[in-house]
């Protein structure tokens, strides 16, 4: 396997990660355990979490997920495996009391008291990558840096990163840190995949040009990309057909964002593309979301270890430029955004 850089960091990762989100939820820590040790067997060194997981986050489930990997890694050699973890901002209302109040801000208070709740909970004394879930609109970004800056400098923290920001937030941090002479962001984590392939715009220039990794959430779209949701009017027991009956209001945006029309009609496309050049429709949007020169590791998730399958399997595809193309002719007729 071919280990790749995250930006500028020393940090050296699998081209795919682990993200654990559903640990604690959808799936219990003997699963969880099953997963982790099968996708360690096959080479991923790098596990994504975070503080508030397993999602949905309620408050007698958050910081679950932490103490499942946590326990796990007790028994690995710490270095063998980059652990990647989230204070969770403000996360545009996503997270909100009654949860933890504490969550809905990074600010140097709520960033040094979290980190040492994931310490705590991951049973470890610094973290490889801690990134800001959510960006905040309301905390000036110089003061979440110079927290995040501190907690480099003392150790708990190797690098730091974000998630869920746009170019301009990613250009206004990054020029803070180069200012202030403060630790930067080597990594963006954003949502990225056949069905939304946005990050192709001023964030990918961004990212090559500043020399900051992408990694890739979300790769086959909730499962929209199995093709699942093409095969069947029911989806019970499917994320988003759990979604939908949900009365949260925020539940049905996420829905609506990927199970609809224009994205299943893209999925049909999609799926015989995969069926022509004889590929797995999972393998290939994994491969897909690996393939560019600003992705550093693709982050898959699964509920049980025999998920984990398909996704693995693109750590042995190189999509041929035949099949690119044919995945960008369906972008162009069918363009982002699809919900």
């Amino acid at each position: 396997m071919k280990y790749r850089y995250i930006g500028r960091s020393g940090l050296r990762v699998s081209p795919i990660c682990l993200g654990t989100m559903t640990f604690g939820c959808k799936c219990n820590r003997e699963e969880a355990f099953r997963i982790m040790d099968k996708a360690y067997a096959h080479g991923i060194n790098f596990l994504d979490t975070a503080e508030v997981y397993p999602v949905p986050p309620t408050t007698e489930l958050v910081g679950v997920t932490e103490k499942i990997v946590g326990t796990w890694l007790s028994n690995k050699p710490r270095d063998s495996v980059i652990i990647a973890t989230k204070v969770a901002g403000a996360a545009n209302g996503w997270f909100v009391p009654p949860i933890r109040h504490r969550l809905t801000a990074v600010d140097a208070f709520h960033i040094e008291r979290a980190i040492d709740g994931s310490l705590k909970r991951l049973g470890t004394d610094y973290i490889d990558l801690y990134q800001v879930h959510w960006p905040d609109t309301v905390v000036p970004v110089a003061e979440s840096l110079e927290a995040l800056d501190r907690l480099v400098r003392i150790g708990k923290v190797r690098y730091i990163g974000i998630s869920n920001e746009t170019a301009y937030g990613l250009t206004k941090a990054l020029y803070t840190s180069y200012s202030n002479g403060l630790k930067r962001y080597e990594s963006i984590q954003n949502n990225f995949s056949l069905l939304n392939p946005r990050f192709l715009d001023e964030l990918a220039t961004v990212c090559r040009q500043e020399q900051v990794s992408l990694l890739p959430y979300s790769p086959i779209a909730g499962g929209v990309l199995t093709g699942k949701y093409n095969l069947t009017n029911d989806w019970t027991g499917f994320r988003y057909g759990d979604y939908q009956k949900n009365q949260d209001a925020r539940m049905q945006q996420q829905t609506h964002r990927f199970a609809n029309e224009k994205c299943i009609s893209a999925v049909e496309r999609y799926m015989a593309i995969a069926d022509q050049h004889g590929i797995n429709l999972t393998t290939m949007a994994v491969a897909w979301s690996m393939h560019f020169d600003f992705v550093a590791s693709t982050i898959i998730g699964a509920v049980s270890a025999e998920q984990l399958d398909a996704s693995l399997a693109a750590l042995n595809v190189i999509l041929d430029p035949e099949l690119l193309a044919e995945c960008n002719a369906v972008q162009t007729a069918i363009p982002y955004p699809m919900g």
